[in-house]
């Protein structure tokens, strides 16, 4: 009896939140004690199942399926998700929404990116709107991050978009696939719009600033991915007769964190003119930006004796030593 009763309270715990979908895909948020359950999401026409997803259970969450579908058919479409229990609903909740007939949109996305850094769009409305904005980051089909921004001002009219950035707060792996997905619902009519992207997370980092003589360089260096980026940064120095290469460790970034490297030559150029190329070398040693300049270093000059100065002194100064010599005389003769 208690053992039933234990069972029933954890049943009565698990719930399905949330769900949405349209005619791409679907997410289902779950919370309560489900780890061990089955969650299964059914998309289904006019009665008839066009796809079916079944999920074992890790813990709750948010969790995200593409339909997939080739040629899909205009009129009502429910999508169903429920969690299982040994082959039991525990809980179950439904969605519906129509797809193909013309539906005034009250707002939109143009251009849609999900990268390592975040998500970058741009929206725009016919009039200005207010939504809420989910931001998801997806690894296989379950969302490692949600936010909800509320209340984002959508400015009114196509010539006004509005950019939205967000980046993301997690740190990413390099070379693991991702999705980037945003759901944007207005609150005044409750009108739904999602958005999803695949991408590979990078290790990435940009020169913003550079500086060079006859003494040494230096680089600013700008992170610009959620992958920490553990790069170096090359100095390759040559002339005509000469060329040295110089490499030092650049330290850790993010995107936002920016540092500067300094490095010395092994000795004070001559004068001459030299090129400069400074590249960025990623952890496995890609290079992922490049600067190339002229140094430019000119001879040093010394001021030397001016000639023609103390040809005109010289009688000057003779003149003087005789007029000593000739008072020196007349007193020496005075006092005899």
């Amino acid at each position: 009896m208690l053992l039933s009763i234990l069972l029933l309270g954890c049943a009565l715990s698990q719930e399905v939140t949330e769900i949405y979908s349209n005619i791409d895909s679907c997410d289902v948020t779950l919370t309560g004690n489900v780890t061990g359950s089955s969650l299964q999401v059914d998309l289904l026409y006019s009665g008839r199942l066009l796809n079916s997803y079944t999920q074992t259970l890790d813990s709750a969450g948010t969790w995200i399926f593409s339909w997939n579908l080739s040629n899909p058919e205009k009129g009502t479409y429910d999508v169903c998700a429920s969690v299982l229990d040994e082959g039991r609903v525990s809980t179950k909740r439904c969605y519906s929404f129509y797809y193909g007939g013309e539906t005034p949109i009250r707002f939109d996305v143009r251009d849609f990116i999900a990268d390592s850094r975040g998500i970058h769009m741009v929206a725009y409305a016919a009039d200005p709107a207010i939504v809420d904005i989910y931001y998801m980051l997806i690894s296989g089909n379950k969302a490692r991050y949600v936010y909800v921004e509320r209340s984002v001002k959508i400015s009114g009219g196509r010539l006004v978009p509005t950019l939205i950035e967000w980046n993301w707060p997690l740190l990413l792996n390099a070379g693991e696939e991702y999705i980037g997905r945003v759901r944007m619902v207005e609150i005044s009519s409750g009108q739904t719009r999602a958005f999803m992207k695949k991408f590979v997370a990078i290790e990435d980092a940009k020169i913003t600033e550079t500086y060079e003589d006859e003494m040494g360089a230096s680089a600013t260096v700008l992170g610009v991915s959620r992958v920490p980026f553990k790069g170096s940064l090359r100095f390759a120095l040559s002339n005509d007769t000469m060329f040295e290469v110089v490499e030092k460790k650049t330290p850790i970034l993010l995107d936002g964190d920016d540092e500067s490297v300094e490095i010395s030559w092994n000795k004070t150029l001559a004068p001459g003119i030299y090129n400069l190329r400074v590249m960025l070398l990623n952890s496995s040693g890609s290079t992922v930006d490049m600067r190339e300049s002229v140094i430019e270093v000119e001879p040093i000059v010394r001021r030397g004796v001016n000639k023609s100065a103390e040809s005109k002194s010289s009688p000057t100064i003779t003149a003087l030593v005789a007029l000593i010599v000739i008072i020196s005389t007349w007193t020496i003769r005075r006092r005899k």
